[in-house]
């Protein structure tokens, strides 16, 4: 089913832009490297997964402090202010799915939408030093999350509710993406 368009409060919202929601299933990055991006989520061990979102996180630091981090490049698309919001809050979903995937049988994960969290949240107006703080925060509990996974750890499970399956490898290749695509949807 598709979602109807959502207008965001703040400076796009005040000219009339429309965020249209991101309706894709984007599981299929675990079977093909992004064209946009360009990760290869099978490129990398999956024990590097903690220092490779260390890494994004660092990357992210200078984007939030650019003069224009609150300026959309488009009104139809988030500015890097918005999408710094939304890589740290999916960190601290991410690391809420992974702590039920380790310690519950095959968990299913309680629905998210992240287009009514960035318009409940406010993100368009949020201060970007803090938010560049609260991401670093939130990708270091979530990288050492995924640090302290070992062994048999790994094929645990969880699904979502529209039934897409995950072992935690997978979860952490499918996660990492998502901050690596927006940090390139920003030019980081």
């Amino acid at each position: 089913m598709q979602k109807s368009a959502l207008v965001l409060p703040g400076r796009a919202a005040d000219a009339g832009a429309m965020i249209q929601p991101d309706t894709k299933d984007w599981t299929w990055v675990l079977d093909r490297p992004c064209p946009d991006c360009g990760l290869d989520t099978a490129s990398f061990a999956k024990e590097d997964v903690g220092r490779l979102l260390r890494e994004n996180a660092d990357a992210w630091q200078p984007v939030l402090a650019r003069p224009g981090a609150r300026d959309r490049p488009a009104p139809s698309t988030w500015s890097p202010l918005e999408y710094g919001c939304h890589v740290r809050d999916v960190c601290r979903l991410f690391l809420v799915r992974l702590d039920l995937m380790l310690t519950e049988q095959d968990p299913e994960f309680p629905n998210w939408d992240q287009d009514r969290t960035a318009v409940e949240e406010r993100y368009e107006i949020q201060d970007p030093a803090q938010v560049a703080k609260e991401l670093a925060e939130a990708a270091e509990k979530l990288a050492s999350a995924f640090d302290n996974v070992s062994g048999e750890m790994w094929q645990r499970t969880g699904r979502r509710g529209d039934g897409a399956r995950f072992t935690v490898e997978t979860f952490a290749r499918y996660f990492l993406h998502d901050p690596v695509h927006h940090l390139h949807d920003v030019h980081g």
